[in-house]
């Protein structure tokens, strides 16, 4: 009789053993495990979001250089902000718009402190529908960083939104220092959300779509197709692209393209994303 019992107890300790490996095991597959690629923890998205924010900075102030409220150019020499001096060299063939902050660097309207020049070649007027204008830089700093713009923005009026739109073509480059440096190329659209119709470049929102190929300091390549459901959302006073998706894909990843959503925080101005590998979402942080 005791040695049934024994054994009885003995199979019930077996059966409870192996319930509780299979309830860790169980428990243990639903954890995500932790981010470990510097590449997947911020630092495709932050690059992107740096050379986002810098391209749409760079064609804004073309902008506001290029217009006095209406369809023409500006004819005679102004400043922006106080900062720059803007001539517009109509002679020429095609039009020069030469956007002068200096050499020595000074603190523009919005906080950052540029020098150099920011170079704007075109034809016809600046807010016509089917215009282009190249825009190119010269020893151009952005807070202490060189940035090497070339890109051509063309006028395509009005969508059916009544919101004006530009398709753009980008060729640019941050260098963050000796021998490193991120870079882009490829087609993008940029619609004019809001603030088309104040003189403030603070209230600009734009809203970016298209798809680029962005090549990291670590010399690894990703290519940022944007959704053309949920583009990214930038404004001129935020640092950061407040809302959007992209897949990103590139040969350096293992387990398949990602989904990066800026949308994190409710998709205010900050530094929040999330980035979702095969069934597992991320939350990271853009620096």
């Amino acid at each position: 009789m005791m040695y049934k019992t024994f054994l009885r107890n003995s199979a019930v300790i077996i059966v409870a053993a192996t319930l509780a490996l299979a309830s860790c095991k169980t428990k243990k597959d639903t954890v995500t495990p932790s981010l470990t690629s510097a590449d997947d923890n911020g630092g495709y998205a932050s690059d992107a979001a740096k050379l986002n924010q810098n391209s749409n900075d760079v064609i804004s102030i073309a902008d506001v250089a290029g217009t006095s409220g209406g369809s023409n150019l500006r004819t005679t020499a102004t400043t922006l902000g106080g900062c720059a001096t803007i001539t517009n060299d109509t002679t020429s063939t095609p039009h020069l718009l030469t956007i002068d902050f200096g050499t020595t660097g000074c603190v523009c309207a919005d906080g950052k402190t540029r020098s150099g020049k920011i170079l704007v070649t075109y034809t016809g007027h600046y807010k016509d529908a089917g215009s282009t204008h190249t825009i190119t830089t010269s020893n151009y700093y952005v807070n202490g960083l060189k940035t090497i713009v070339h890109k051509t923005v063309t006028n395509e009026g009005m969508n059916t939104a009544g919101q004006y739109w530009y398709s753009v073509t980008v060729n640019d480059t941050i260098v963050l220092g000796v021998d490193s440096m991120i870079s882009w190329t490829g087609t993008r659209t940029r619609t004019w959300f809001a603030g088309y119709g104040t003189t403030d470049r603070s209230d600009d929102v734009y809203l970016i779509g298209g798809t680029t190929v962005l090549r990291r300091a670590n010399g690894n390549v990703f290519t940022h197709t944007i959704s053309a459901t949920d583009p990214l959302k930038v404004a001129i006073g935020c640092r950061w692209i407040e809302s959007g998706t992209e897949t990103i894909s590139s040969t350096s990843f293992t387990g398949g393209d990602r989904v990066l959503d800026y949308s994190r925080g409710g998709g205010g101005c900050d530094a929040l994303a999330t980035v979702t590998i095969g069934t597992h979402t991320y939350d990271i942080t853009l620096h």
